[in-house]
């Protein structure tokens, strides 16, 4: 299939892109600069010049291709209600260049929009609409999608990592070394999912190749971590202390994290696997997170 990757050159989209070309596929792969068009090129990739904002430029670089996968996203938290809302713009707009056809749309979300309830893992076959993750957008852009007739498939992510990045535990990193201290809130119940950003890649090309119109398909490889586990992982790996603060003193000490500190983020795949023949066999998280800090 000819396939339009929006996020080309991004952490996700690079591994995404190097993936479907090796199962014989082509990508068209957005990019702002000209040093992303020479890097989708070295790969194989076709590089269409663009931006996310420019809606009608994103639609002229889908015309034409058999899908589009759309791993891109703004992760700017300071604006993260904006970033979603801009997300859910995007999503129709490619979704209008399907309409009609059966070509499929991939888009990406949270395995938190999939939690049936509090300290339930999140499950492939539920979505909470309603849910206060401002990231819900993604998925009530595309179930309005759905709706119209276009085939509609939504990949969402756990915490993807390799030893260089591990999603929001990067910024976790980044704090206790700021702080001196890696941290956990007491007696918290929180534990987050995880998966290899190769396997993830995988899952990408496998849902892009045999999912299902309107399914939902988690990339998670490790279902539950407890975040006690993660902190204490970053303490040893910066050679700093690991404690355990009240909520009060966590609210104080991690800022804007808390929002996701303080959240449990457990997430199944069973489905995902049964479904797609998905078999993660990257390395674990908390191999990556130490080997990031070795």
């Amino acid at each position: 299939m000819r396939v339009f990757l929006t996020g080309s050159t991004g952490f996700i989209g690079t591994q995404v892109a190097e993936e479907l070309l090796t199962a014989g596929h082509q990508v068209v792969g957005l990019t702002r600069s000209d040093a992303g068009a020479r890097k989708l090129l070295s790969i194989g990739a076709e590089a269409f010049h663009g931006d996310i904002e420019d809606l009608p430029g994103l639609q002229r670089g889908a015309e034409g291709c058999d899908a589009i996968i759309h791993t891109a996203f703004d992760h700017n938290f300071a604006t993260f209600v904006a970033n979603c809302e801009k997300d859910a713009r995007v999503i129709a707009a490619l979704g209008a260049v399907l309409e009609g056809s059966q070509r499929p749309l991939l888009i990406t979300s949270g395995t938190a929009i999939g939690a049936p309830g509090l300290g339930k893992a999140a499950d492939e076959d539920y979505a909470d609409l309603n849910h206060p993750n401002p990231r819900v957008a993604s998925e009530v852009a595309g179930h309005a999608l759905s709706e119209r007739g276009v085939n509609v498939v939504v990949v969402r992510l756990s915490q993807i990592h390799n030893p260089v990045r591990q999603g929001l535990v990067s910024y976790v990193i980044d704090l206790a070394r700021e702080k001196g201290v890696s941290a956990y809130i007491d007696d918290s119940p929180v534990h987050w999912s995880a998966a290899h950003v190769a396997d993830t890649a995988l899952l990408y090309r496998l849902a892009l190749e045999n999912g299902q119109p309107g399914a939902r398909y988690h990339g998670t490889a490790e279902s539950s971590i407890a975040f006690g586990e993660i902190a204490e992982t970053v303490g040893v790996g910066l050679g700093v202390p690991t404690v355990a603060l009240s909520p009060e003193d966590a609210a104080a000490h991690f800022g804007w994290l808390l929002g996701f500190v303080g959240k449990d983020m457990t997430a199944a795949s069973n489905k995902t696997r049964e479904r797609l023949g998905w078999q993660p066999t990257g390395p674990g998280l908390l191999a990556d997170i130490t080997t990031c800090l070795r």
